[in-house]
């Protein structure tokens, strides 16, 4: 057994050791990330209070619009095509396509930011104003950033992806105390902090990428030119379809407390919420930023069905190890959430600690089931995902409607994990049948 593992690993040598680096790079830089996040907790509880922190996640919904509707398709286009164009030698068209996609999004993006200022000054709550433009502004940097990372995490730069998400954590928390000790206690003061971060950010992304663009390997033209931009923006408008109703989920939660409960309820939740939902995203998020550039090389255009299944089994070793993961997190947070929550938050904020353990399962549920879709990514079939993300979202937004007027934040807790378990089952559905991937699973190798 031990001389079958060396011959393996002689054979296969500098694909294990390009892995394990990237595998090193990518846990570096989440766990650069993940303490950031929980930094940036413990240090606007100590600034803000509840209902503070509540405006200022009320207001950061206002920028999940943008995110969902405009550039988070977009991005998710983009990094699936750069693998194919690269693979056509035809990246010169491609960047010409993503520069056209990425200006006709900047105007969409402005002409909402527009509208929704304007009805803000309808409704006489101009005191809004201030927060709503600095996250609008905040939300289309941080939408470039996005892109610039997902070309550069398909081109395997783990190291600059890395390092760029390790410093943007780091780099808002300094910046928002800073511009709290500079402009006071308030939500515009954090995001005016979160928005010198992602320039910083973004403009160094944009140096390493025109780096990437000028290699003499990457700026030829193949025999045969490409649609780029309708190719990428097939793959990209369901992204941005369901994107409404998804971002309408996630930010009906916290507007549902605020108005059938108190603006402190609304701090709480969104503090509960960071310290569970968000770390498992991260943390799980490590699969996809692995994972999902060696699968769609492995899928190349989707054409071929032994691709496609080789896809298939590797992604779903991958699921399997994401639920073991879910339900560990689950128990220790179970164990630990009065004692985490001494330590990760200011002391007016420690009550909402009992629901951290179903908020850290229903982000480890949610997080599976995005690493799940990745085999209708890579099979270019971003359009199957358009009935679970909407059908999902829109029970989601019921049940936080109903679990709020009913039971305030425990009650939108318990819609979470509703909302993440029904998500998780339903691309389960899409992706085949689960016993018959265990069985290919076990027919291939154990994980």
């Amino acid at each position: 057994m031990k001389t079958q593992w060396f011959d393996f690993y002689y054979q296969n040598k500098s694909i294990i050791q390009r892995l394990s680096k990237e595998s090193g790079w990518i846990v570096a830089g989440q766990a650069v990330s993940i303490l950031g996040a929980i930094a940036i907790v413990r240090m606007l509880t100590e600034y803000l209070d509840p209902a503070e922190y509540g405006q200022l996640a009320l207001g950061l919904t206002v920028g999940g619009l943008l995110n969902q509707v405009v550039m988070g398709g977009l991005s998710s286009g983009i990094g699936r095509y750069y693998l194919i164009a690269r693979e056509k030698s035809d990246l010169p068209n491609y960047f010409k396509a993503c520069k056209r996609l990425l200006g006709y999004a900047t105007v969409v993006a402005l002409l909402i930011a527009a509208f929704t200022l304007f009805i803000l000054v309808l409704a006489e709550l101009t005191d809004w104003i201030p927060l709503a433009l600095t996250v609008f502004i905040f939300s289309i940097f941080a939408g470039y950033s996005s892109v610039f990372s997902g070309i550069q995490n398909a081109e395997r730069q783990r190291a600059v992806v890395a390092i760029h998400g390790g410093v943007d954590a780091w780099l808002k928390l300094c910046l928002a105390a800073a511009c709290i000790f500079w402009l006071g206690n308030s939500g515009t003061s954090v995001v005016l902090g979160y928005l010198l971060s992602v320039i910083i950010v973004t403009l160094s992304q944009f140096f390493f990428l025109n780096r990437l663009i000028r290699q003499p390997t990457l700026s030829l033209i193949g025999d045969t030119k490409q649609d780029w931009l309708s190719k990428i923006w097939s793959f990209s408008w369901p992204f941005s379809a369901f994107g409404i109703f998804t971002w309408l989920q996630q930010a009906s939660d916290r507007w549902a407390i605020q108005i059938f409960g108190l603006p402190s309820d609304v701090g709480l939740y969104a503090v509960v919420y960071q310290l569970g939902f968000v770390p498992m995203g991260l943390l799980l998020g490590l699969v996809p930023s692995l994972a999902s550039p060696i699968l769609y090389r492995m899928a190349g255009d989707a054409s071929e069905a032994t691709r496609n299944d080789q896809v298939h089994i590797l992604l779903w070793r991958v699921v399997l190890s994401g639920l073991l993961i879910t339900v560990s997190s689950f128990g220790v947070s179970w164990l630990v959430h009065e004692w985490l929550f001494h330590w990760l938050v200011s002391e007016m904020y420690r009550d909402a600690s009992v629901y951290l353990p179903w908020v850290v399962m229903a982000g480890g549920l949610f997080s599976v089931g995005q690493i799940l879709s990745l085999k209708l990514m890579s099979e270019l079939r971003s359009r199957d995902l358009l009935y679970a993300k909407i059908g999902s979202a829109v029970f989601g937004i019921m049940t936080n409607i109903l679990g709020a007027w009913l039971y305030g934040v425990a009650g939108v807790v318990l819609s979470l994990l509703i909302f993440s378990a029904l998500f998780f089952f339903w691309i389960l559905i899409l992706t085949g049948n689960l016993p018959k991937q265990l069985r290919e699973i076990q027919n291939n190798g154990s994980i």
